[in-house]
């Protein structure tokens, strides 16, 4: 008989960063499952223009455009913090991760309340017709993953703040942050189907 010859990884970190964490392969067939969706609504919406001679059609005005920039500029200025929380987070610096973890949440507040009069400056309702009933999917889709990732945000910063400190909540901060760019970044083609599209088009 052989001798069993046996590997001590009791000293191994309970997680990686980056690529080397299955959380990450995981977030990344996340964003690329809902970009899919994404696309599919844009294309949704795409394809019912073609069917209107006028778009808006029924004379309906297009959404204001102010309320879409400032959440866009909103959302473009929470990169910043977000990348600092991945920063920290990597560095396994608890510090600098409760306070990025507490301004990304004050970005979200902000966000999801200009949301609010982005939805009533839409100057259209779902059930008016095809182009609102499209628009409100376009923002409520992208809604649903910022509040989403909002009460992911604020479930980690809690965690955080009352422990267990754990290493693998580090990833998950990193995760977080990595998530919330594919979220910045899905709505700059939203943003401009549904506010500039309608004046371009």
């Amino acid at each position: 008989m052989s001798a069993t010859r046996t590997l001590d990884v009791g000293a191994l970190p309970p997680g990686a960063f980056g690529s080397r964490s299955l959380m990450w392969w995981g977030t990344m067939g996340i964003v690329i499952i809902e970009g899919t969706v994404f696309a599919l609504a844009i294309a949704a919406y795409f394809f019912y223009r073609t069917r209107y001679p006028a778009w808006p059609p029924h004379g309906i005005a297009p959404p204001d455009v102010r309320w879409g920039t400032i959440n866009t500029l909103v959302l473009l200025a929470s990169v910043a913090p977000n990348v600092f929380a991945k920063w920290a987070a990597e560095k396994l610096d608890l510090r600098g991760v409760r306070v990025w973890m507490v301004v990304c949440l004050l970005f979200g507040v902000v966000f999801n309340t200009v949301r609010v009069y982005e939805f009533r400056h839409l100057n259209v309702f779902w059930d008016h017709d095809a182009y609102g009933s499209i628009v409100w999917v376009l923002l409520g889709l992208h809604t649903t993953h910022i509040i989403t990732d909002f009460l992911d945000t604020a479930v980690l910063a809690v965690l955080m703040f009352v422990g267990p400190i754990e290493e693998k909540r580090f990833i998950d901060v990193e995760e977080n942050a990595v998530y919330w760019n594919f979220v910045v970044l899905a709505w700059l083609p939203i943003y401009g189907v549904i506010y500039w599209a309608p004046r371009l088009i």
